[in-house]
């Protein structure tokens, strides 16, 4: 037989609090779980003990995701843990553009609309010896930029140890073969050398992966 439980308006009429601080909505969903968890798990509960527990469960609900943690895992760029750490000036500025307007893509010279790329371009530039650059926010999305670009229809040399998954269950042969290229696959998954590279090379041949 399952125990009496109280209903929803006579839980909230004791968590007057919660409503103001998460609002009327969230709160009725939280009473509504703890009261569905009591019913599953067969409990007795009183009005003022489910408003308690639905506080507990907000608090945890709204608690940021996004902690602080130390590494001691042994790898300093640990790619489920933020990865590389940014320097006190590109903190900085990132607080900047996040909390003020900036002229991200507005040429304040000519007064008109500008691009993006031309704020970071030159460096990259400078820095990598490419002719042009671009920016995206992840390294999947470089991929199948460059090899769209760069290798469509023709052949790509990969070592086997890269075709990895990576985070967000990306899969580099996927995104490689999204870009419109074929797999040349070199080597084995822990070592390949220069001369496995040297003999897949043909005159299909686009670009070598590393």
């Amino acid at each position: 037989m399952t125990s009496p439980l109280p209903a929803v308006h006579f839980v909230l009429a004791e968590a007057e609090p919660l409503v103001i601080e998460y609002g009327h909505q969230e709160t009725v969903a939280a009473i509504r779980d703890v009261l569905a968890f009591q019913r599953e798990a067969g409990r007795k509960t009183t009005a003022s003990e489910a408003a308690a527990a639905a506080a507990r469960l907000l608090a945890e609900r709204h608690r940021p995701r996004l902690r602080r943690v130390l590494n001691l895992s042994g790898t300093v760029l640990h790619t489920n843990l933020g990865r590389a750490l940014l320097p006190q000036e590109a903190v900085d500025a990132a607080v900047l553009a996040m909390t003020s307007p900036v002229a991200l893509e507005y040429d304040l010279d000519k007064g008109k609309r500008g691009e993006r790329d031309e704020l970071v371009e030159d460096w990259l530039c400078r820095l990598t010896g490419a002719e042009a650059a671009t920016v995206v926010n992840n390294n999947a999305a470089a991929v199948l930029l460059m090899l769209s670009a760069l290798a469509a229809k023709r052949d790509v040399v990969v070592s086997r140890g890269e075709l990895v998954e990576i985070g967000g269950s990306f899969r580099v042969p996927d995104v490689m073969a999204r870009a419109g290229c074929k797999l040349v696959e070199v080597g084995t998954t822990n070592r390949t050398h220069a001369k496995d590279y040297e003999t897949a090379i043909g005159p299909k041949t686009a670009a070598l992966m590393r």
